[in-house]
């Protein structure tokens, strides 16, 4: 390797004449420095209308002109350690709520038997299979697709809601009467996270802001429909603008089924919401660090809801805003002890010492979306811009690969 070395320096010399090797730090902190700029502003015009965005939900008491309004389905597969949180807080919604649907994709852990207790307390659970999976659909939207034709006709509103939640009271008569007043055919909640071990401390709020550089905070509604943002743990849809779609037909091949359905309707003409729902919605994710790696990080490029260059254009903006800044500032601070008169090293110390500032900025304003009463470890939270690089890399790698299985099932190629 080191007798390649004087070659190496020569193609340099040859591809930039007139550069010498010692002014190499200085060119590549130039070029870095001409895509941070742009990215910067960008990422500022984002972040920007976070204060005109809409206000987070409030819990609601239902109103008796809204009874069976609503139909839930809830999408299972093996969660029995997980529901009863979800199936308490799902009997505690009022009347606006006319049945649920349990979907179960024939589990083997006793979810069923979890379901049927439930109902025996509260009739409007209603316990179901889905049909065997076809060879184009992944599962959870095929779940939710047979909930939807098998929810009752006389239900205006359809809720999806993941088995990992944990609806507060209030929930349901909240969306339903945002929905009515201001006009919207879809609502979709960022939750309030139940964090508990050190490692998903650190990680998960970084693999979070990757999404809020993205596409900018919770209740931001001025998105174009590609580049709308949605989260099906929680997703309020019109039945009529369900059926216009075909119910969840066009995310049928998704492993971002939710964002992808939301784009569809969004493209429509349909009034689309991606509101801060942490005061009525809680959620337990993953446990520990290596599953949230594992299961969330493959799904946050959004690739099946995205064109090549959005997935990827989005990644590079990620990469110079949130994963370099760090990096950068370390590599600028030892350039400028080696020569402080370089107005380039200056400007780049500069530049991400303030996107530095505005990630931990952002961890301040991202804290009310987490519950840490079960937190080992608290402080760790605060640590998470650290993990930032790591996040930005965890997007890279998913974005370059079709996922093989999810939630215990096994995929081939794509039909």
């Amino acid at each position: 390797m080191l007798n390649d070395l004087p070659g190496a320096v020569s193609w340099v010399g040859a591809v930039l004449p007139g550069v010498a090797i010692a002014d190499l730090p200085d060119l590549l902190l130039f070029l870095v420095l001409v895509g941070q700029v742009p990215a910067i502003a960008v990422l500022f015009s984002r972040l920007l209308r976070g204060p005109l965005r809409h206000p987070p939900l409030e819990p609601r008491s239902p109103q008796p002109a809204d009874l069976g309004k609503v139909s839930a389905i809830v999408p299972t597969l093996n969660e029995a350690e997980r529901l009863n949180p979800c199936l308490d807080g799902l009997t505690h919604q009022s009347y606006e709520l006319r049945e649920v649907l349990v979907v179960d994709s024939y589990s083997t852990d006793g979810t069923p038997d979890l379901v049927k207790a439930a109902q025996g307390r509260d009739p409007r659970f209603r316990l179901m299979n889905d049909d065997p999976l076809p060879s184009d659909w992944v599962g959870r939207p095929w779940a939710l697709h047979n909930g939807f034709l098998a929810s009752s006709p006389h239900s205006e509103w359809i809720l999806g809601i993941d088995a990992d939640t944990q609806p507060q009271p209030g929930l349901v008569a909240s969306l339903l009467e945002t929905a009515q007043t201001e006009g919207y055919d879809l609502i979709t909640l960022s939750p309030r996270f139940i964090l508990r071990y050190p490692g998903e401390l650190w990680l998960q709020p970084a693999l979070l802001m990757t999404l809020v550089y993205r596409f900018g905070p919770a209740g931001e509604t001025t998105n174009a429909p590609e580049r709308v943002m949605a989260n099906g743990q929680c997703f309020f849809c019109r039945r009529s603008v369900l059926q216009q779609v075909e119910g969840y037909t066009a995310a049928r091949q998704s492993f971002c089924d939710d964002v992808t359905l939301a784009r569809a309707i969004a493209a429509q003409g349909f009034r689309v919401g991606f509101l801060d729902g942490a005061r009525v919605l809680k959620v337990r994710m993953y446990e520990g660090m290596a599953e949230t790696w594992r299961e969330w990080g493959r799904s946050l490029d959004l690739k099946d809801a995205a064109s090549r260059s959005q997935i990827w254009g989005d990644w590079l903006f990620l990469l110079l805003v949130q994963g370099l800044p760090l990096p950068l500032l370390g590599m600028a601070l030892w350039a400028i002890a080696a020569d402080p008169t370089s107005l380039t090293r200056w400007l780049v110390l500069g530049l991400n010492a303030l996107l530095v500032l505005i990630r931990v900025g952002l961890n301040f304003a991202i804290a009310p979306s987490y519950d840490l009463a079960q937190a080992q470890t608290r402080w760790v939270f605060w640590l998470s811009p650290l993990a930032d690089p790591l996040a930005v890399l965890r997007i890279f790698l998913s974005s370059r690969r079709t996922p093989k299985q999810w939630r215990g099932r096994i995929y081939g190629p794509t039909p």
